[in-house]
């Protein structure tokens, strides 16, 4: 009897273990189709009311990005690049973008590869080269680094926190920074060795050390994909001169009211 039960134990175990190990392996090599989103479609129905000019930007290892580019004064005006987050298109952020027409600010916004019809997959190295092509895109048109803005949202906070290292911008906006990327994701995966798992580590909370632009840290408690607790943490190792806008209510998606809106105006206009 004791016997039949410790081979039906050890069978059960050894399923268990095949389970774990099959789950392992699938997440290995589906790990990069569970972090990126292209086809997500979060907003429907907004109208773009600034105006912008479609433009495509060509990053070093020859993948066009499509981008929209809104030029006020680029010589009187600092210039904003928007790193958008790991889901959706351009589109799902025009109701972001409108606001920035109340604004005494040019901006250029790009959707990474694999997104918006971009050709190639995206990755971490890949995007940081996306990003770096739209800064030096934008260098070519006039704007030097002390003119330029770097706005992260999401996932972007981890391109923008990752280019702005040593570097001498404007400002830096970070809309629901995580710490790493292998935080994050323990949040959904505590059982999984995450850490030794994942290829696209995004570490910000070691890149925003190394940040001396100043920087505005946004972040909703009730975000319900990036914990609070790591936008707080992002801002409390972030260098001086910081400003934060953290809201009871908001969810990951923050609501861009009129609060949040002045929040990032006066911000801006802090940097002149």
């Amino acid at each position: 009897m004791f016997k039949k039960f410790r081979k039906n134990l050890l069978q059960l175990v050894l399923i268990i273990v095949s389970l774990y190990l099959f789950v392992l392996v699938f997440l290995y090599f589906y790990q990069r189709n569970l972090l990126y989103h292209p086809n997500e479609n979060n907003y429907s129905g907004d109208k773009i009311s600034v105006k912008i000019e479609k433009v495509k930007i060509r990053t070093s290892d020859n993948i066009e990005l499509i981008g929209w580019y809104h030029e006020k004064n680029i010589k009187d005006y600092k210039t904003l690049v928007y790193f958008h987050g790991n889901a959706g298109s351009l589109e799902n952020r025009i109701h972001k973008l409108n606001h920035f027409q109340d604004m005494n600010i040019n901006f250029l916004i790009i959707a990474w590869r694999g997104f918006s019809g971009n050709n190639g997959k995206p990755t971490e190295q890949g995007l940081y080269e996306d990003g770096k092509s739209s800064i030096n895109w934008l260098a070519k048109k006039g704007v030097n680094e002390k003119n330029l803005i770097l706005y992260g949202e999401s996932l972007g906070t981890g391109v923008a926190t990752h280019l702005a290292q040593k570097k001498n911008y404007a400002g830096i906006i970070l809309e629901t920074p995580f710490t790493s990327m292998i935080d994050a994701a323990k949040t959904f995966y505590p059982y999984i060795p995450v850490n030794l798992l994942l290829k696209d580590k995004f570490e910000n909370y070691k890149k925003v050390k190394n940040i001396n632009s100043p920087i505005l840290v946004m972040h909703g408690e009730v975000d319900q994909i990036v914990p609070f607790s790591m936008g707080k943490k992002i801002y409390e190792i972030a260098n001086e001169p910081k400003y934060s806008y953290f809201t009871k209510y908001d969810n990951h998606m923050m609501e861009f009211d009129e609060r949040l809106v002045n929040a990032i105006k006066s911000f801006i206009e802090s940097l002149n």
